[in-house]
């Protein structure tokens, strides 16, 4: 007789969308689950959790509110529950402060009876048709196996920053993610070069702005030929759709990677209110001829950075629309560059059981699975190659959860919707043909 508890699920990661995996996993009594996180508590960029910065989507992309909107973990009912409601409603912003997001999600966190913080994963073995799960509590230092039928994966991404960096031990050249922890030596320092186009590299830039009144040169430099917004148009925003997903998840593997590399400005732009807001703060700053000690450069690409004996560093750039290249130097460097997902160790336990493509890339399932028989292994925030740019997107993580229950329950617990675009993204089945005159043959 088996007498082993048995979870439904187990989650490995509590980051936002497994926090709300395991939120709206609550209510299902049928299902039991776990989730643990290696952290002491949920904390989402601390190194980036600056005063003013928000969101990129609004307050309804919470962890559960797209999935139950009566729902007690919604963030209303959280701002409701803090004494906040009123004021978030005079304020008359749908983008969420991110630290305000921050504490939201650690108010669900604190709420989940299901979700372990400082238990870190160890080893995943699949044995007797269940999930063995070696699980390490970092407090008392105890290992123990705990048993599932199901696993979601949900370890997240980690910084990216290029192998020359990797391979190197600059002290002081630094992801945009640690930002806040280096800050004060920043400020003291007297040159700070910010490489990278995105949201980050704009907010750290912002926030350093002021300091070049005091002698601070602020260099930002980044590859693409502007500074541009990320697009945020309503019929650009359908793309954030069932259908969507669809459509791209039909394409063929080779278009699919090629889409994604013309949509950067879909997910990998800065907010058009901060660019604004670095421009007017500039302009302000130079009334009556004063000058700033910035420089901004668009076409820059980073080729090498050399560490240099006065603890500076000399960094190696190429002007890519001129194709020439010059120097630069500074004391800081702050890498903008993104993050990218990181398979877990623990997953070589399981090795067989994970169904990949030619690539070595997961072989993600339309319902989010990864193993063989697309019923066991769900992945959150680790398919941009198979269902869109999307997959990052706070506010599909809802649609996904919705779909990752239903699954597990074999019923609809929650309604997925499947049609929400007035677009059509592709043609049906039975395209309509054009005769050599250019007219609709019916």
């Amino acid at each position: 007789m088996n007498t082993k508890k048995t979870y439904s699920v187990i989650g490995i990661g509590i980051g936002p969308f497994n926090l709300g995996l395991a939120a709206l996993l609550e209510p299902v009594n049928e299902l039991s689950s776990l989730f643990f996180d290696q952290s002491e508590e949920f904390n989402w960029h601390p190194g980036l959790m600056l005063d003013s910065a928000t969101l990129q989507t609004p307050f309804l992309c919470d962890c559960v509110s797209m999935a139950d909107p009566t729902s007690h973990f919604s963030f209303l009912n959280f701002m409701k529950q803090t004494g906040r409601l009123y004021k978030f409603f005079i304020r008359e912003n749908f983008f969420v402060l991110r630290k305000e997001y921050n504490a939201y999600c650690k108010w669900v966190a604190g709420q989940l009876l299901n979700c372990r913080f400082s238990h870190q994963v160890k080893s995943v073995v699949f044995e007797d048709g269940l999930y063995q799960v070696s699980v390490l509590n970092l407090k008392t230092k105890e290992t123990k196996t705990y048993f599932a039928k199901k696993l979601a994966l949900g370890t997240g991404t980690r910084p990216d920053v290029p192998d020359f960096v990797k391979k190197a031990d600059f002290q002081n050249v630094i992801h945009t993610s640690a930002y806040l922890n280096r800050k004060a030596e920043m400020l003291e320092s007297r040159s700070v070069t910010i490489i990278g186009s995105g949201q980050s590299a704009a907010e750290v830039f912002y926030d350093l702005l002021p300091q070049t009144k005091h002698g601070l040169q602020l260099n930002w430099f980044t590859r693409p030929d502007r500074f541009f917004p990320m697009e945020y148009s309503k019929l650009s925003l359908e793309l954030t759709s069932p259908e969507y997903i669809d459509y791209f998840y039909n394409m063929p593997a080779a278009k699919r990677k090629q889409m994604l590399t013309m949509q950067k400005s879909l997910f990998k732009g800065i907010s058009f209110d901060l660019i604004n807001q670095i421009y007017d703060l500039m302009y302000e700053m130079t009334v009556g001829d004063e000058e700033i000690s910035v420089q901004l450069r668009p076409n820059i690409q980073l080729d090498h950075i050399n560490a240099e004996a006065d603890d500076t560093y000399t960094l190696e750039l190429t002007h890519v629309a001129q194709q020439k290249k010059f120097y630069s130097t500074a004391d800081f460097v702050v890498l903008g560059t993104g993050y990218t997902y990181h398979e877990p160790e623990f997953l070589q336990g399981i090795k067989e059981r994970i169904s990949r493509s030619e690539n070595g890339l997961y072989a993600v399932n339309r319902n989010y699975t990864i193993d063989h028989n697309a019923s066991e292994i769900f992945v959150q925030n680790a398919e941009s190659h198979t269902h869109s740019f999307i997959s990052t997107d706070l506010g599909m993580g809802a649609y996904r959860n919705s779909i990752i229950i239903n699954q597990l329950a074999e019923r609809e617990v929650y309604k997925v919707e499947e049609r929400i675009a007035y677009q059509e993204f592709g043609l049906e089945e039975s395209p309509v043909l054009f005769n050599d005159l250019d007219t609709v043959i019916l």
